[in-house]
């Protein structure tokens, strides 16, 4: 069985050692590579293509949110995992706007982030649970529900099909695949969708999906 290769970039020896002690020891991963700030994680994602980046937040050079914006331009296959004490909504946003995969918090038991690398390593997003309610509380008042879009929208079931892959990382093409689509017919789904829910970009999608609680790790 292949495993996960895992590039962990955080700052503090310490925690790290503790992550890679932890992730060595599951079946299924290894981490190959560590960058104890932003740039050197960059040059590593080069230099080893890992399926999984998990990324803190606080870093010198780069930071996690910097870092991530430039991974996702230059990777966009690539699956970056936050791993953060930072709990507030803003920085989710922000970080799924870089292109971001998952988000976990530290202070979370270490069974989560083993569930949240197997879920962005497979094409889902992941949201940790302890920050879910959270955020959730947030976009209903500044989400494009709380814009006066109705929750459904009248979206047609297809429609909402679309946007539920795409909210869990998906791109077009695989869209296409898993629901035995043209990508023409998909694009025009996606256009259609978020023409009614007044979206503006990807971000607003994780927002409905979040919403609709579709990010469950299923």
């Amino acid at each position: 069985m292949n495993k996960l290769r895992i590039l962990l970039a955080e700052d503090h020896e310490t925690i790290r050692d503790g992550l890679k002690l932890l992730l060595n020891s599951q079946s299924d991963m290894e981490v190959v590579c560590e960058a104890d700030n932003g740039r050197a994680a960059l040059h590593l994602a080069e230099q080893f293509l890992p399926d999984v980046i998990v990324m803190d937040i606080s870093m010198p050079e780069l930071n996690g949110l910097q870092a991530t914006k430039k991974l996702k331009e230059k990777y966009p296959r690539v699956k970056v995992l936050i791993l953060t004490r930072h709990a507030d909504p803003v920085y989710l946003q922000e970080l799924l706007q870089a292109g971001a995969n998952g988000y976990v918090l530290k202070q979370s038991k270490s069974e989560e982030l083993i569930r949240a690398i197997l879920a962005v390593a497979a094409g889902r997003a992941y949201l940790d649970p302890a920050i879910t309610e959270r955020a959730v509380t947030q976009l209903r008042e500044t989400g494009p529900v709380a814009r006066g879009v109705s929750p459904q929208a009248n979206l047609t079931a297809r429609e909402a099909d679309v946007l539920r892959l795409i909210a869990l990382g998906y791109v077009n093409k695989e869209v296409a695949a898993r629901l035995n689509l043209s990508i023409k017919t998909v694009e025009a789904h996606k256009s259609n969708a978020m023409n009614k829910m007044g979206m503006k970009s990807r971000v607003d999608i994780v927002r409905y999906a979040m919403l609709q609680d579709w990010l469950k790790d299923t």
